[in-house]
């Protein structure tokens, strides 16, 4: 017999064999965008299951805006751009995202997403479809899916065994990046080669590559303009947008690419009412205290915390980082069901818990013990009811912190209750409006005819105005409308 030892390292041998010999079949494959031999681990098959399943987390992080007819026109458009380039079969998807960041990223297998912030800062269909067809070539050239084998390639000891067996796990460890796919930073390479094929695909459909390009100096304004609102989220996996505009201006130009659509005047037309900014109607931060009109609640955060509001949850944390409050919604219709299910968990110690009221709203409240990791945490949890809705509200920190915390914890649940402020229940988001300037305008004279609720500095990148530019009689502009100054 051979012994165990010895047995374990010669299956170790046939399986890195295994992975050689693939290796090398792999490596021989052409990418049919990039003209490139590529070495990878990851089949089209396995991009498609992993988009699919992080589209479903995408779209509850996120939210699809609520525009029929945008979306259906995002759709079309990135269908149209899909049908050009050299993937074409794949399962593509195009959402419009309810995000105010000004992004645009894909997953692996053709499913691509803009943010309503980034379409707001646009000017016309060029720049949309140059962009679009920037997130297209991302996954045209695969550069996710090589991110991921290079992964795995420097995880072997987890991944022979699944890459040369492929039917001992149909997905490997992929699945487990999850949403980190939406933060892959790809290198400067890569995002040269995705606008390249953004260019090329753009001009397959006859649109003006010049005017498709200054996507991109806007890009680099808004990084430049910190007071324009939310860092772009562009930023967080691109690199830096301004060399890459003066790197495609050059290729335009060299190769004679100027002229075709651009669709300025129809492109503003159904930007006309969409949302511009954060939305206030799914809740927004006030003097300590969070209010959100569409569900009509408010609370009281803990004195000093630092809230972030996303669509799944409301979060404070302390100025200290070492304790954190949290609303979300509880499944069922009851507390008492709810409350059960937290408190029934094997992972939660249950010290106390018990019926009682919230501004007259029915609850049960609770303490417990937890360990995360090599900490011992204990927390307040509450259920309350309001409407036909259950609210989880948890405060917790490290078990020694507790007397710390432990009254704020409790003065935030005891805080939570209806909303009924006119003020606030009233509260309605920012639009884009769009309007014709009769005369030509300075900036300073724009903003004086048509007030925006946005700083100079904001509506002259929405417009794409550089330094001495003025608003052309006839010309769209957009303004923001609306909304509250204060927020």
């Amino acid at each position: 017999p051979v012994p165990e030892g010895v047995e374990m390292r010669q299956t170790w041998i046939l399986r890195a064999s295994g992975l050689g010999v693939l290796a090398i079949v792999i490596a021989c494959a052409t990418n049919p965008a990039t003209g490139k031999k590529e070495f990878m681990l990851v089949s089209e098959g396995q991009e498609i299951a992993l988009g699919q399943q992080e589209d479903q987390n995408v779209v509850a992080s996120f939210g699809i805006y609520d525009d029929p007819a945008l979306q259906e026109y995002v759709a079309s458009l990135g269908h149209d751009i899909a049908q050009v380039a050299e993937r074409p079969n794949l399962p593509w998807s195009f959402r419009l995202v309810d995000d105010a960041a000004v992004n645009a990223f894909a997953l692996p297998g053709g499913f691509i997403y803009m943010t309503r912030g980034i379409m707001g800062y646009f000017d016309s269909e060029a720049e949309l479809a140059m962009v679009m067809g920037h997130e297209v070539g991302h996954v045209t050239a695969r550069h996710s899916a090589s991110q991921m084998s290079s992964q795995q390639l420097m995880s072997l000891g987890m991944g022979i065994g699944m890459v040369a067996v492929p039917e001992l796990r149909r997905y490997g460890d992929l699945a487990q990046l999850g949403l980190g796919l939406l933060f892959l930073k790809f290198g400067r390479d890569d995002e040269n080669e995705a606008d390249t094929l953004g260019l090329r695909y753009a001009k397959r459909l006859d649109y003006d590559a010049e005017e498709g390009a200054q996507a991109f100096r806007m890009l680099d304004q808004l990084s430049e303009q910190s007071e324009a609102g939310r860092v772009p989220g562009w930023l967080s996996t691109h690199p830096d947008p301004g060399d890459r505009y003066r790197r495609l201006l050059t290729a335009v130009r060299q190769r004679g690419l100027q002229g075709g659509h651009i669709r300025r005047e129809a492109y503003l037309k159904r930007l006309d009412g969409m949302t511009f900014g954060e939305n206030p109607r799914e809740g927004f931060f006030r003097e300590g205290a969070f209010y959100h009109p569409d569900l009509r609640f408010r609370f009281v955060m803990p004195r000093g915390f630092k809230g972030q509001n996303t669509k799944q949850a409301v979060w404070a944390v302390s100025p200290d980082g070492d304790a954190v409050f949290q609303l979300t919604l509880a499944e069922g219709s009851s507390p008492d069901g709810a409350a059960r299910d937290f408190f029934g968990s094997q992972e939660i110690r249950t010290r106390e818990a018990d019926r009682t009221s919230v501004n007259g709203l029915p609850a049960i409240l609770g303490t417990f013990d937890a360990t995360s990791g090599q900490t011992l945490v204990r927390g307040l949890a509450a259920f309350v009811r309001l409407d036909d809705r259950v609210y989880r509200l948890i405060g917790y920190t490290g078990r020694a912190d507790w007397s710390r915390y432990s009254r704020s914890f409790g003065a935030a649940v005891r805080s939570f209750g209806p909303l009924r402020e006119r003020w606030a229940l009233d509260m309605q988001p920012n639009r884009i409006e769009v309007v014709v300037p009769r005369r030509n305008m300075t900036l300073a004279q724009f903003m004086k005819r048509y007030p925006s609720e946005v700083p100079e500095a904001t509506i002259a990148i929405i417009n794409q105005l550089q330094p001495g530019d003025t608003f052309e009689a006839g010309r769209q502009a957009k303004r923001i409308t609306g909304g509250d100054r204060r927020l």
